[in-house]
């Protein structure tokens, strides 16, 4: 499921949002609606301003409001719409939300210790990490398939999803998955149209992006 089409040289910019309280206590969000600090929003206007430079066609965000705030700081940079989207919201966790890391391990061991075995686990009683994938990866390339030619899409998520959706477009199976490190506050992965389909260019980035220059271009 890559939804490319040869040639087009469209370009996906999978950007987490900014830093939240609960970020920086290790509470696992998951769905909750957890706004930015002042810190991120200060982050997101780092990045926007570095992320305008690559003059987007295109914006779309998930609607909790640590995207959409992340996701405005671009939009009044740019003077775009932005689309909103639940579909690319965090993962559901059920009972896991609002714990903290040490809260879920001493609570749900059994439970964490399968899922970074890479075992399907319905954490919390939530979601899949397939059905994460299922929802969001449609909803990007949706945005994706309206690029022009070389167009640029800068999709505002979270890093769970992130990570779900570009391991569906590189077409891994799920498994692998938890190979793709998380990302930073603030940081982006950049996807490319090759031949084959979407490529991973840059993760994890706080820079932009520079010329690929040897032999693997």
């Amino acid at each position: 499921m890559n939804g490319s089409r040869s040639g087009r040289g469209r370009k996906i910019v999978l950007w987490r949002h900014g830093q939240t309280a609960w970020n920086l206590e290790h509470r696992f969000q998951g769905s909750t609606d957890i706004p930015l600090t002042e810190t991120g929003v200060g982050q997101a206007r780092r990045a926007a301003r570095l992320l305008a430079s690559l003059k987007p066609h295109a914006i779309v965000a998930s609607d909790l409001r640590r995207a959409t705030a992340t996701a405005a700081e671009l939009a009044a940079l740019t003077g775009m719409e932005v689309a909103y989207d639940a579909g690319l919201r965090e993962t559901y966790a059920g009972a896991w939300q609002g714990l903290t890391h040490e809260e879920i391990v001493g609570r749900h061991g059994e439970e964490y210790a399968a899922w970074k075995r890479g075992e399907p686990v319905r954490r919390g009683g939530g979601e899949l990490e397939t059905e994460v994938a299922d929802r969001a990866a449609p909803v990007v390339l949706e945005h994706a398939d309206k690029l022009p030619d070389s167009g640029t899409l800068v999709v505002v998520s979270h890093g769970g999803t992130i990570r779900t959706t570009i391991g569906r477009l590189l077409g891994l199976e799920s498994h692998h998955w938890e190979g793709l490190g998380g990302l930073s506050n603030c940081c982006w992965s950049v996807l490319g149209e090759g031949a084959r389909g979407w490529r991973l260019l840059e993760h994890n980035a706080g820079t932009l992006p520079e010329p690929v220059l040897g032999d693997d271009t």
